[in-house]
């Protein structure tokens, strides 16, 4: 397959899967219950940090998180009271448990509070070319509070090698082009051309194939080949292939 011929092809491939109907079996769904800016990107947030493992099971765990924050998570997370972190207790997802939602509720508050919300983190260590390093500077915002050390995993820092796949999934759902019907593009301070390619084992897999990516690891250093090649295809909206690739590889088994 030549350039041209495969940029034709993922072309096609992003603009069959990025319609209203991937939503029916993604995690995206449940953003997509809410109006309100922060309420948005907050349970955005929240989803994309427990989206690994099975996709239903995502999809419900990230439902029964927003009904045990009244389904007004900006409103909890502004107004709770150290005692209404007791209702997450029993809250699991994996190895992210009840201790880790209470501290992200926590964390999210002094955010929110302190640093412009999620939005004003990103637009403040946002680099032209790339917000990875707008992900590490979260990440030390995040944690600056006292928490227990098992909570860091939940967050990922590409200065430690890490493809931050959930953030930047998250990060692709709150700045991409909402005429599509899937993202939201709700914060404007931030472009499209800057974002990275939310890389897991589907989308790596599929890029390889593609040979669209060398590297053997889905890691800081993978994700970095994988930006020059999407953005050669597309430099202004390279994150659009993530559709094409995800779509190949999870549902057509490429």
């Amino acid at each position: 397959m030549t350039k041209k011929e495969l940029k034709e092809f993922l072309n096609t491939k992003a603009e069959q899967y990025e319609h209203p109907q991937f939503l029916e079996h993604d995690p995206l769904q449940v953003p997509h219950r809410f109006s309100k800016k922060e309420d948005i990107e907050i349970s955005a947030f929240l989803t994309a940090t427990i989206a690994w493992g099975n996709r239903k099971s995502i999809i419900n765990n990230a439902t029964s998180l927003m009904d045990l924050l009244d389904n007004a998570p900006f409103d909890f997370i502004m107004q709770h009271q150290r005692q209404d972190l007791d209702r997450f207790q029993d809250f699991v997802h994996r190895t992210f448990n009840g201790n880790d939602l209470s501290f992200f509720i926590q964390s999210l508050n002094n955010i929110y509070t302190h640093h412009g919300g999620l939005e004003g983190v990103f637009s403040t260590y946002q680099r032209k070319d790339s917000l990875q390093p707008a992900i590490s500077a979260l990440k030390k915002i995040f944690f600056e509070l006292p928490h227990l050390p098992r909570t860091e995993k939940h967050v990922s820092d590409p200065n430690r090698g890490s493809s931050a796949k959930r953030i930047n999934m998250f990060l692709r759902w709150m700045i991409r082009s909402s005429q599509k019907g899937v993202d939201f593009n709700l914060w404007k301070t931030l472009s499209p051309s800057q974002l990275s390619c939310p890389l897991d084992v589907h989308s790596g897999n599929v890029a390889r194939k593609l040979k669209l990516l060398q590297r053997k690891q889905n890691d800081a250093k993978a994700l970095a080949e994988l930006d020059v090649n999407l953005r050669k295809m597309d430099a202004n909206d390279p994150v659009k292939y993530d559709f094409a690739l995800f779509g190949l590889g999870v549902f057509e088994r490429f």
